[in-house]
């Protein structure tokens, strides 16, 4: 698919997801739809009822995340947080709590119908120290050098153009910033044909990066202390359920499938500037 044309899949997917929960309705996902029908099992169950009760109910049935990055991110009072594909802002809403008033969270999202959820969900939480932006993650709308903590949940596998996010996350990152993200990963070789089949099972496992190629792009926008953890890999009978009611034939897949899917916690960090030259021989520093 051509650049535009995935991006035009995803808004549309995610701007229907917005207008279900709108409608009092669900993305199947987040933590109150542990046991929906036909439930995608890599969204669900990924907040636990203490963080579910710390932001409004739309803002976790709009998550389409495979991860909780709020959880296993640091965040420090006072730091400058940014979730690329900020959905219905859940780990927006999240992360605001925990960098307290002297912190910011910026939710950037290309979905016209989630951003308009998401400033809702903001004023329903009584959050000021929350700010909603809208555009593009291979073009970030913020400045150089004025991010903290970059966070994103199962949304950078979407992009077309991962170098071009990456570089970006870089650009915007301060000087010993850091990345964390939730993302799906792969682990081997999977034909294009069972991608496009397991499409229907999580809709981001297509462009999902494989797990030495996504710490090489990394390496290359100019990141450091890389490292990729897998919180969930995924078995053929987690989603039999679930791709089966999408006629796709469970058991034909399965050997080629199983267990090369997971979703990862993945975190590098911008080095430091340190402000210095170092001289490595008589004439080098002239």
């Amino acid at each position: 698919m051509s650049t535009t044309d995935i991006k035009t899949v995803v808004k549309e997917k995610y701007g229907q997801a917005a207008l279900r929960v709108k409608t009092g309705g669900s993305s199947c996902c987040g933590a109150t739809a542990a046991s929906g029908l036909n439930c995608d099992p890599i969204t669900s169950n990924l907040y636990d009822s203490s963080q579910a009760g710390q932001v409004p109910e739309e803002a976790m049935l709009a998550s389409l995340g495979c991860g909780n990055p709020t959880a296993l991110a640091k965040l420090n009072p006072g730091e400058v947080v940014l979730d690329l594909g900020s959905g219905g802002g859940v780990d927006v809403l999240l992360s605001a709590k925990r960098v307290g008033p002297t912190g910011k969270a910026y939710g950037l999202d290309m979905t016209a119908e989630m951003l308009t959820l998401a400033n809702e969900n903001k004023r329903k939480a009584g959050a000021e120290n929350v700010e909603f932006l809208k555009g593009e993650i291979e073009h970030i709308p913020l400045p150089d050098s004025s991010v903290d903590v970059i966070i994103s949940n199962c949304v950078i596998n979407l992009s077309a153009d991962k170098d071009r996010v990456l570089r970006e996350a870089f650009r915007v990152l301060k000087p010993g910033g850091r990345i964390a993200v939730s993302d799906v990963v792969t682990r081997g070789a999977i034909a294009a044909e069972i991608r496009q089949s397991v499409l229907l099972w999580v809709g981001c496992v297509a462009g999902a990066l494989g797990d030495d190629e996504y710490r090489a792009k990394l390496s290359a926008a100019g990141f450091e202390q890389i490292d990729i953890e897998p919180t969930r890999i995924y078995r053929v009978e987690d989603a039999r359920e679930f791709l089966s009611a999408e006629g796709v034939d469970v058991d034909a897949i399965a050997p080629q499938v199983d267990g090369k899917f997971m979703s990862a916690f993945v975190r590098a960090v911008k080095p430091a500037s340190t402000g210095t030259k170092t001289c490595c021989g008589p004439t080098c520093c002239n």
